[in-house]
């Protein structure tokens, strides 16, 4: 039976490769239940019918977007949709190496960067701060680091014939000794007594010295101009500027941060704004990316900053920080709105985070973000592109709650009165309808514009009982350019 309908569709939507744009209008007439559609010859059915209205056929423009196999992304802020084509799966590869120890898997895949030049399968990777768990003592639960010599180290993988395979280990190092470990390697423990987790043994009875140099290494970009990497380390939050040999160069930290521990080997830059240090504990510098010209870097925070307090753990703003790489002054900074928990299933909204980035330019990042849950669980498993073209900086405000809210403390709707542009996004993989069968896609690369590729961390495989390393890295196609 026909029924009258009103619905916003997008009206004289021309589809193309790539994205198309569509403004709403209003459309009225009765659903056209009996319509039949093929895409490419091939029989499909869209998700909602199509509306006949005075003679002319219109679909509900996520109806038509799934049916022709598009993403679709609407942009509330700007009142515009994005569609764009969907990548093609074309290769998975696994890791195997030998345990570190027993039950503790090899892990790369923190973190993933390609060098220009390098061959296409080959990149470098990050392991976070080591193995480290949790357990419950006396009723407390404590943070554990079963191997606590365990260097943080960037890897120079290859992908070939299905496997993931090592080419080279650059322990992270200072030009002199660590305190803690006694080499000139550092560890992967926490630095500052009262801010940071307590580190203690593997059966959480022996407290663990604080490293003033350890890190918690997540993201990894390259700057070609002077063959360095930069690491974000969750821990500071704090970014790491290293030599192509491991040695650390110096380490970009919030305002006050150099007053509570010193550091000789490693010069501390204040640069980052003293609101910076009001990070969730482990929720901190999560994803960094450096532009292929290297005149600037990206650094995005994992979480809300608590900030002023922990009931910003639900807030949908996390930061992004604009750096100048010759002066290394912060020159912007972003208000990136994650994606609303309310609809998924039994979702927070402190589980939605942002796991990497890459800086395709100054204003353009890809940027993934991910929930908490793995396998058939999973609901949010995306990368986005990310324009900043239009996006307000927000840099030096809404730090303060006695000036007012903070950013954290804002809802869209504050922020729409405040005309805070967040930067617009649009899906370029969903990695869940591809069933990728892991919680943390961690590691994020571009190759040639049009190859994206993504790992997973496998966290050492702590509390895993599966006989897989459980690191697996995936290739797609993308039926477009990204530049």
């Amino acid at each position: 039976m026909k029924k009258l309908w009103m619905i916003t569709a997008a009206a004289a939507l021309t589809l193309t490769s790539g994205t198309g744009m569509a403004a709403a209008a209003d459309v009225s007439g009765t659903t056209a239940e009996n319509v039949k559609y093929s895409n490419n010859g091939q029989a499909v059915t869209p998700s909602a019918p199509a509306i006949n209205a005075g003679g002319s056929l219109y679909l509900p423009v996520r109806a038509l977007g799934d049916t022709l196999g598009k993403y679709v992304d609407w942009d509330e802020f700007r009142s515009s949709v994005a569609l764009t084509d969907k990548p093609e799966l074309t290769g998975k590869y696994m890791l195997k190496a030998p345990d570190l120890a027993e039950g503790i898997k090899m892990g790369v895949g923190s973190s993933l960067t390609h060098i220009p030049g390098d061959p296409d399968n080959v990149f470098y990777s990050t392991a976070d701060r080591g193995p480290n768990g949790e357990v419950d003592v006396n009723g407390k639960t404590v943070r554990t680091f079963p191997l606590p010599d365990y260097t943080p180290t960037i890897y120079k993988i290859e992908i070939k014939d299905g496997g993931i395979n090592i080419l080279d280990k650059i322990p992270l190092k200072v030009n002199g000794k660590d305190p803690v470990s006694g080499t000139a390697n550092i560890t992967g423990l926490p630095n500052i007594d009262g801010r940071d987790e307590v580190p203690y043994d593997t059966k959480g009875e022996k407290k663990l010295a604080y490293d003033p140099y350890g890190g918690d290494i997540e993201g990894i970009a390259y700057n070609a101009k002077d063959d360095t990497f930069w690491i974000s380390d969750e821990y500071g939050p704090s970014i790491f500027h290293v030599k192509r040999d491991g040695t650390l160069i110096e380490r970009i930290v919030p305002q006050g941060w150099s007053a509570q521990v010193e550091t000789p080997l490693v010069p501390a830059r204040e640069s980052l704004p003293a609101v910076y240090n009001k990070l969730r504990q482990n929720r901190g510098a999560e994803a960094v990316g450096i532009t292929p010209d290297g005149k600037f870097m990206f650094m995005a925070m994992q979480s809300p900053l608590r900030n002023p307090d922990s009931k910003s753990d639900n807030s949908r703003q996390l930061r992004i920080i604009k750096i100048e790489l010759e002066t290394l002054k912060p020159v912007a900074e972003f208000a990136y709105v994650a994606e609303d928990a309310n609809q998924f299933q039994g979702l927070k909204q402190a589980d939605i985070v942002i796991s990497d980035l890459i800086a395709v330019n100054e204003n353009t990042l890809l940027i993934d973000e991910r929930d908490k849950n793995a396998g058939d669980k999973a609901q949010l498993k995306r990368v986005y592109a990310v324009d900043l073209t239009d996006a307000t900086n927000i840099l030096g405000k809404y730090d303060d709650a006695a000036a007012g809210k903070t950013l954290e403390q804002m809802s869209v709707s504050d922020m729409k009165a405040l005309n805070i542009m967040p930067p617009s996004k649009r899906t370029v993989l969903d990695a869940v309808s591809f069933k990728f069968p892991y919680e943390k896609i961690e590691g994020l690369a571009l190759v040639n514009g049009n190859t994206l590729v993504i790992v997973n961390d496998n966290d050492f495989g702590v509390g895993s009982t599966s006989a897989d390393n459980g690191t697996e890295l995936w290739t797609f196609k993308l039926p477009y350019t990204i530049k």
